[in-house]
């Protein structure tokens, strides 16, 4: 079985203002890496369109409201300091809900043993009842949420390797003792949330900070601790968000991973994995805003789940 792609072009409608970091040019180059011949095997399909009875699983209809109320004609509408709608954006953030669910379908239906989801914009940071960091819906926590209330799953582990904390996710799955959720992140970094403390209403949540200036060495101590505790949650499925601004090139933040770093944690995800669900992970692109670095860790995290969905 070839590991499934699941991208849409309106990933390169969701705009933002000149020199936004989160930009168009992210994803061109995500695309870009994935053309290379040794992704011909890689099962390409469309992101559908997600439903707003997918979205209200983890967002108030308020929120829709809002969005359909602040979507912009032409320009750009600012919705906090730094995440910003463009005529686009909804449709993109729609089809980002819809990639990651239609991913949790094909996985559990056994089409294969996982998937990627090249969409824009990310997730992770997206709280219950606001758009925050960059991100509109919890996209992430979306997908989770349909594997445990459509598919009838016992429990779903949600594993964050973004440089920021996932603060949204968090958010959104504090409450859902059937998702654990796991977050290695720089510290102290943006947002100021995922304190070690802080743990969820039912123990499930399990945060482990990195010092600025580290590397693959402490990244490795830090997710052996985490795999083993999600393993002990014995989950039907694992999530990924996967953020590749934890590189040393990247602007936004101060940890030194590289490619090799995206290529060990995405072996040992899996290998979690198989011994947990018979391998069945699905990964959702999040950060990463250094171009050259986000296009090589994403080729060695593909390149990885491809080698071990085969």
């Amino acid at each position: 079985m070839a590991t499934i792609l699941y991208t849409h072009p309106a990933s390169a409608g969701h705009l933002t203002p000149p020199g936004h970091p989160e930009r168009v040019d992210r994803i061109k180059a995500v695309w870009a890496a994935l053309d290379a011949p040794a992704f011909a095997a890689l099962d390409r399909r469309e992101a559908p369109m997600g439903t707003e009875e997918e979205v209200l699983r983890c967002h108030p209809d308020s929120l829709l409201r809002r969005y359909r109320a602040e979507d912009p004609t032409e320009g750009f509408q600012q919705l906090d300091p730094d995440t910003w709608m463009s005529p686009g954006s909804l449709d993109a953030a729609f089809r980002s809900v819809g990639g990651a669910c239609a991913a949790v379908d094909a996985v559990l239906g056994g089409e294969a043993r996982n998937a990627f989801v090249a969409m824009r914009p990310p997730g992770h940071h997206a709280e219950t009842e606001k758009p925050m960091g960059f991100c509109l819906f919890g996209t992430v926590a979306i997908a989770a949420r349909r594997a445990l209330d459509h598919h009838g799953l016992n429990r779903v582990a949600v594993l964050d390797f973004d440089v920021h904390h996932g603060n949204g996710t968090q958010d959104l799955l504090w409450n859902e003792d059937r998702a654990f959720f796991a977050s290695s992140h720089q510290w102290p970094l943006y947002p100021g949330t995922g304190r070690e403390s802080e743990k969820g209403a039912h123990g499930q949540i399990m945060n482990v900070t990195l010092s600025p200036g580290s590397g693959g060495a402490e990244m490795r101590g830090a997710w052996q601790d985490i795999l083993a505790a999600a393993l002990d949650f014995r989950p039907d499925l694992v999530l990924v968000s996967a953020g590749f601004d934890a590189h040393a090139d990247d602007p936004l933040a101060g940890l030194t991973w590289g490619e090799e770093d995206f290529a060990w944690i995405t072996h040992a995800i899996c290998d979690m994995a198989d011994d947990a669900c018979g391998g069945r992970v699905v990964s959702a692109l999040e950060g990463g805003y250094d171009l050259d670095s986000l296009a090589a860790s994403v080729a060695a995290h593909v390149g990885v789940l491809m080698e071990r969905g085969a």
